[in-house]
């Protein structure tokens, strides 16, 4: 009893017990409730209706009925009932927004000073980040804005928020530089601002936030060198500085940031040598300085550092591969690309246990152990663009858990191992531009995961393979010695994008059945012995953006139903997805964020091969989706060119030279907006090249070359750069500025007549003429009514009033 009654003396206590029974309402503030609906219905831009307030997933508990708003999902409130976190992340995921969320949507959220923790990531807000608003939340300890469309410069409001710990703007538009009130982030121990356009020097006052546990600061523009003063971020574990264009060396303070276990210095103009002390830090997991121009020597001792992820592409490594990283047991990542290694593969390297293994661009050589495939776990293997031969082992099939095996551009031979159909789990392969050689293709398993199969460029012979999965996207089997017939049972691959057999020995008439496979998006026929017509129902394929038919038997005319073709009508979205979005990469030790074009310099797919303007040329896999290209040129085709393919609007490249076409070139080839290159010549089209040509103001190519033209060729800002001779030779009777030949109606103009003398001068005394003409017949006028006046007795007596008003009306008359 003692002791309750001294628990009940303190004042402090006592007050604490009569909180509950004195508290007007257990609810948010009236204030803060408001707040937050008004943020709601902003973000719905002012629509009420109970169907959209459902597609917001989770907001429909934010209602005025509810008293109290820290019982409304995503909202937390404190022991007095203030709200104090936000959690508002991917809440319009579901909502098909009409206009545009601005920044203004927060404006109702920075009276809400309470606030110790917000998150707005992934709403896709455009604007400028509000200074003047955040300035209001000085209780922020945590701040994610990623993956939004914010734009313009970090206000230097945010460094003014003390308590702050966490900032997370990746992922954003945001540009300008780095305030050098950064450093005022004293409490700072997470900072993200990748994926960005900011650019400038990373300012010395960084090395302030010494609390500082994870920077990341890649996917931007900073340049000049890393400062010294990073050294003093003696607490950071993961340090991202890749993908930028910084320069200088690697500075020797980072070897005082003890703690770290990842650092990412690759993708910059980062140059001399590596410091071997970076192979020596205690708890360093993953190290990546590829794609800089650094130097990296032999390493005598054997490193202290157990890496699980390392990537030395380009590194000027030479000699052997480097027998120390068989002291790496912990290895799971392993990139060696774009150096000078050469020998043969070693044998400690294909008994490792790794899981990613990229040597490609190398010299290395000899043949590949059978040892290597008997790892399950092995999940990518890229040895591309390197010296290695003989057949495949029949161990391949061994390594069931692939994903990805891409051994191009080397001198692998004999026929592929029956065994590598086992590879259920295989999404790319890749094996082009070697000398594998057989009439036999495996079959592989209907269940395969297979979406990317490129075997062009080898030796190949016998009928088009079509033993893939049904689920193949992409088939690549051009430059090899397939001939026969196109098979029909192609048109069971309804996933298919991308057929490519140019340069082979196929024959027969283009089969109609091609196109029942509506998903094609890239169909590649250059090269064969096709022949007969074009058929009307290739229009079928809409999502078709390159067609090329070129250099076959093709005859017959045109068809118009080309111009249906609405893949090649209509814009494409370059933010959607490529046929190879689906390819996977590294992602468990790595950034969420991190993207497949991280590793562009450590592996390349096969380019599309095309002729673009006359010179064979190719088009990066990866982005496709970017092109439009149609291709008749070198057959027999014949007839008219149909007007109607001047709706294509999004071609860019359109070749019909050639052929034995007639007729004029169609008025509506102006309307091909995004036109590029045009080539028509070697045909026979006759008639005046269409003015509305000069609306073309993308055309940097023309041919029209070996016809029967004539007329003037049309001027305009982008037809007048069009002057090299050539393309308009061999033609009857063309004339122009481009070809240096004046028109009959540019012969005598106005400054021509004038350089003469004579004109000049008959055209002043015809001047002086027609006015002294004119002056005499005036006054010989005025002189004749005067007298016509006085012989008809105007002038006799009369009243002075009448004659006068008599001879106004006369003289308004006759003047």
């Amino acid at each position: 009893m003692a002791k309750l009654g001294t628990f009940l003396e303190s004042p402090c206590i006592f007050m604490i017990m009569l909180i509950p029974w004195f508290s007007p309402c257990v609810c948010c503030p009236r204030y803060q409730k408001e707040s937050l609906l008004q943020f709601k219905v902003l973000l719905l831009g002012n629509t009420s209706s109970n169907s959209d307030m459902d597609l917001l997933y989770g907001l429909e508990s934010w209602n005025s009925t509810s008293d109290d708003c820290c019982q409304w999902k995503y909202v937390a409130c404190d022991y007095l009932q203030k709200v104090t976190a936000l959690d508002l992340s991917n809440i319009t995921f579901f909502q098909p927004f009409k206009t545009l969320v601005t920044s203004d949507v927060l404006t109702p959220l920075f009276r809400l000073q309470t606030l110790s923790s917000l998150h707005i990531c992934k709403i896709d807000i455009h604007g400028e980040i509000s200074g003047v608003g955040f300035a209001n939340l000085t209780n922020l300890v945590e701040l994610f804005m990623d993956e939004n469309s914010f734009n313009g410069s970090i206000p230097p409001q945010l460094f003014s928020l003390r308590h702050l710990e966490r900032l997370d703007l990746s992922e954003n538009l945001i540009g300008g530089t780095l305030d050098n009130n950064l450093g005022d982030l004293s409490n700072l121990k997470e900072l993200s601002l990748d994926n960005n356009l900011i650019q400038g020097k990373i300012p010395l006052q960084i090395g302030n936030l010494t609390n500082l546990e994870a920077l990341s600061l890649s996917h931007n523009k900073l340049s000049g060198a890393i400062p010294l003063q990073i050294g003093n971020l003696s607490n950071v574990l993961t340090l991202y500085l890749n993908d930028n264009n910084l320069s200088g060396q690697i500075p020797p303070s980072i070897q005082k940031m003890e703690q770290l276990q990842i650092l990412a210095l690759e993708n910059n103009l980062l140059s001399g040598d590596i410091p071997t002390w970076l192979l020596d830090f205690k708890n360093m997991q993953e190290l990546y300085l590829g794609g800089n121009k650094l130097s990296l020597g032999k390493i005598i001792i054997v490193p202290r550092s157990k890496f699980f992820v390392l990537s030395l592409r380009s590194c000027n490594l030479s000699g052997e591969i480097p027998f120390w990283l068989s002291t790496q047991t912990f290895l799971l990542y392993l990139d060696l690309s774009e150096n000078n290694l050469e020998g043969n593969f070693p044998k400690w390297l294909a008994e490792s246990d790794i899981l990613y293994l990229i040597l490609s661009s190398n010299k290395l050589s000899g043949s590949l152990p059978s040892r290597l495939f008997q790892f399950q776990r092995l999940y990518i293997l890229i040895l591309s663009s390197n010296n290695f031969s003989g057949p495949l082992p029949d161990t391949i099939g061994e390594a069931i858990g692939m994903r990805i095996l891409m051994l191009s551009n080397n001198n692998f031979s004999g026929s592929l191992p029956a065994s590598i159909s086992n590879m259920l789990k295989l999404e790319l392969l890749d094996l082009s531009s070697n000398q594998f050689s057989s009439n036999e293709f495996p079959i592989f398993n209907p269940n395969s995961s297979l979406v990317y199969a490129d075997f062009s460029f080898n030796k190949f012979f016998g009928n088009v393979p079509v033993t893939f999965p049904l689920t193949t996207e992409v088939i690549l089997l051009s430059h090899n010695h397939f001939s026969g017939f196109l098979p029909q049972c192609l048109t069971n691959f309804s996933h298919m994008k991308y057929l490519d057999f140019h340069d082979n020995n196929i024959i027969g008439e283009i089969p109609v059945f091609l196109t029942e496979i509506s998903s094609l998006h890239i169909l590649n026929l250059r090269n064969n012995f096709l022949n007969g017509s074009i058929p009307i129902n290739l229009s079928s394929l809409s999502a078709l953006q390159i067609l090329d038919l070129s250099i076959n038997n093709l005859d017959g005319k045109i068809p118009p139903s080309l111009g249906n073709l609405t893949g090649m009508i209509n814009d494409h979205d370059d933010s959607s997805s490529s046929i190879f979005s689906q390819i996977p990469f590294p992602s468990f030790w790595l950034q969420e964020n991190r993207k497949l074009n991280d590793f562009k310099g450590s592996w390349q797919l096969h380019d599309l091969e095309v002729f673009w303007k006359k010179l064979k040329q190719g088009l990066p896999s990866q982005h496709l989706q970017m092109y439009t290209f149609l291709d008749l040129s070198s057959n027999q085709l014949s007839g008219e060119i149909p007007d109607c393919l001047g709706v294509m609007k999004n071609l860019k490249s359109f070749n019909l030279s050639n052929n034995k076409l007639s007729g004029k070139i169609p008025m509506s080839f102006g309307d091909l907006q995004s036109l590029e290159s045009l080539d028509l010549s070697h045909n026979n089209l006759n008639g005046e090249i269409p003015q509305t040509l000069a609306k073309l103001l993308q055309l940097s190519y023309l041919d029209l070359s070996n016809n029967k033209l004539v007329g003037h060729i049309p001027s305009g800002p982008q037809m007048d750069r069009l002057n090299d001779p050539n393309s308009y030779t061999n033609n009857s009777g063309l004339c122009g500025l481009q070809i240096q030949i004046p028109c009959e109606s540019e012969k005598f103009t106005p400054k021509t007549k004038q350089k003469q003398g004579k004109p000049k001068k008959r055209k002043s005394w015809e001047t002086w003429f027609s006015w002294g003409m004119a002056v005499i017949g005036y006054s010989s006028g005025f002189f004749s009514t005067i007298l016509v006046m006085y012989v008809i007795g105007y002038f006799n007596a009369a009243p002075l009033q009448g004659r006068r008003r008599h001879i106004r009306h006369n003289t308004l008359f006759c003047f």
